[in-house]
């Protein structure tokens, strides 16, 4: 395989090194453990497959001035796509990381179905793509995922069970099915939350997402960790209510049957109250839920009360468990944030392992963009491990 290719893994090792910035030759061999000479035939190439460009010169010393390289961030291009219960959404980012095209579609994708949602999926990331062809795409969905085969296992939202979301997409967008990936909404929240929230410079970061159900991710020095079967981080099953209700699941006092978003919406209002309408959506029934809190409505005030916490005694095991430096609150949490991280703190302040200050607690300033961040992340993490993904600009290659 290229990525095994010595040549290869130099070229994505420049690559990677150019991510701060700007760098000189003699930069470059100096962080790569190259010979300049090297470097300099390497550049060459990136620069002819149009991954890099040249970005001035590096004065200020005693000698001759060097010249600086820097990344094309227009030179290829990710796509994140994503599938939630309420809607689609798509975000193209280029190699700096930057969006540059975005659309989202609401939907009742349960009453889609599989192959109508692929559809659907597909000709939204038509309309963001337009004639750009990604070097890699990442698929969001909320369920349990075999990663490594790229199949959706199963959504009890969505209702899907063994879905081969790469073969279907792959089949509508012209692609390869070894250039799509697809994985756990909350893994990919933790990697958003890593690269471009809270998370950034941090080793170990645990993400806790809210929906219709509950999730985990667990980014640990940068890897996401995914337990020996792929399905690591299901926390909506940790039991936080002994006496409480009965989970699909076969349980009893579960965490999604406190802190999942309709249980806290039927906290909250009684049946036929608009909290309850769908076609508000996730986005409207929860901003019209923390309206209400902030208003002082008592019933919404006790729903949120009890999801704090209902939280606190989740993640105290999962710190207890994992000891990350950081959990983030994600998905509808982090949109009620401000009423849910204190009692998350009191209840680690109060385990007799004593977490806080060591261990933080925050709302994700991406909110419920952060697995598309994420996914778009890793999209482009496919030509920094293998930058001859892009084909060269002439079709005459340097020797």
């Amino acid at each position: 395989m290229a990525a095994t290719d010595p040549r290869t893994a130099n070229l994505a090792a420049l690559l990677r090194a150019l991510r701060v910035g700007p760098l000189s030759r003699t930069q470059l061999a100096a962080r790569c453990g190259l010979t300049k000479a090297a470097v300099s035939g390497l550049i060459t190439e990136l620069t002819d497959r149009g991954l890099v460009r040249s970005a001035g010169l590096q004065g200020g010393g005693n000698g001759r001035p060097s010249q600086l390289v820097e990344l094309n961030g227009a030179s290829a291009y990710g796509l994140a796509l994503s599938v939630e219960a309420d809607r689609f959404a798509a975000v193209v980012t280029n190699l700096d990381g930057r969006v540059v095209a975005e659309r989202t579609e609401t939907a009742d994708v349960a009453a889609l179905g599989l192959h109508r949602s692929m559809d659907e999926l597909a000709f939204l990331a038509g309309q963001v793509l337009r004639d750009e062809q990604p070097v890699g795409v990442t698929v969001s969905v909320p369920g349990l995922v075999d990663s490594a085969a790229a199949v959706l296992r199963f959504a009890p939202t969505l209702r899907w069970r063994d879905a081969e979301i790469a073969d279907l997409l792959a089949a509508r967008l012209g692609l390869a099915a070894d250039a799509i990936m697809v994985d756990n909404e909350a893994n990919l929240g933790a990697v958003g939350e890593a690269v471009a929230g809270v998370g950034r410079g941090v080793r170990e970061l645990f993400y806790l997402s809210g929906g219709t159900g509950v999730g985990g991710g667990l980014v640990s020095g940068g890897a996401i960790l995914r337990g020996a079967r792929g399905f690591a981080g299901e926390v909506g099953h940790i039991a936080v209510d002994p006496s409480g209700e009965q989970c699909p699941c076969g349980r009893v006092g579960c965490l999604e049957t406190k802190a999942g978003l309709n249980a806290v919406l039927r906290g909250a209002a009684s049946p036929g109250d608009p909290l309850h309408d769908p076609a508000l959506g996730v986005d409207g029934r929860v901003g019209l839920l923390k309206h209400r809190v902030q208003r002082g409505d008592q019933r919404a005030v006790g729903a949120v009360s009890e999801l704090g916490v209902a939280l606190g005694i989740a993640v105290s095991t999962v710190v207890d468990v994992l000891d990350p430096d950081v959990v983030v609150l994600g998905g509808y949490f982090a949109e009620l944030g401000e009423w849910l991280v204190e009692p998350v703190r009191r209840e680690l302040s109060a385990r007799p392992l004593g977490h806080e200050p060591a261990c933080r607690v925050e709302p994700s300033p991406l909110g419920t963009t952060a697995p598309l961040r994420g996914a778009a992340h890793l999209a482009t993490e496919r030509l920094f491990a293998d930058p001859t993904l892009v084909p060269f600009l002439t079709e005459e290659a340097p020797a």
